[in-house]
């Protein structure tokens, strides 16, 4: 259980940095994009928090069923939709045992081949941040300047 608590930390070390970026966009504004060939702000953001719920439900399930789905929530407010898929997140990374990081899950439709519980859960921090750095730049052009750090080691 150490090892899903360190991980769980360093999720919300960077998803707080998320949410805090998520709360500075105004419900007028879930329709812009920096470019004309970037994803509306909106649903970057659904992008980003119903992911990395699917890459910890597949991990906890042992398979990709998930990824099938569509998202269980359409947000109106991004802040609200922020809170419940973090939470929804957190309880599933919080449950995870060492079996289930382990196990190793056919992922060959997704990425050709199988991966790890551990190897899933690397990918789907590694996409937050990635688009968390979006993110940022969103925000920016949003002319907020008053933003945080990249990560919350608080």
């Amino acid at each position: 259980m150490e090892r899903t608590q360190k991980f769980l930390n360093y999720f919300l070390s960077h998803r707080s940095v998320t949410n805090d970026l998520i709360s500075k966009i105004e419900r007028k504004n879930f329709d812009y994009k920096p470019t004309e060939t970037s994803m509306p702000v909106g649903k970057l953001v659904t992008h980003m928090l119903t992911s990395f719920y699917m890459f910890a439900k597949t991990v906890k399930d042992g398979n990709a069923a998930v990824f099938g789905e569509k998202a269980e929530y359409i947000p109106q407010n991004l802040s609200e939709a922020a809170a419940i898929y973090t939470d929804k997140t957190k309880e599933l990374i919080s449950f995870l045992t060492n079996e289930e990081l382990e196990n190793r899950i056919d992922m060959i439709r997704i990425f050709g081949m199988e991966l790890t519980g551990s190897q899933l859960l690397q990918i789907a921090m590694d996409h937050e941040i990635h688009h968390k750095g979006n993110l940022f730049v969103y925000v920016r052009e949003m002319g907020h300047t008053d933003l945080p750090m990249f990560v919350n080691r608080g």
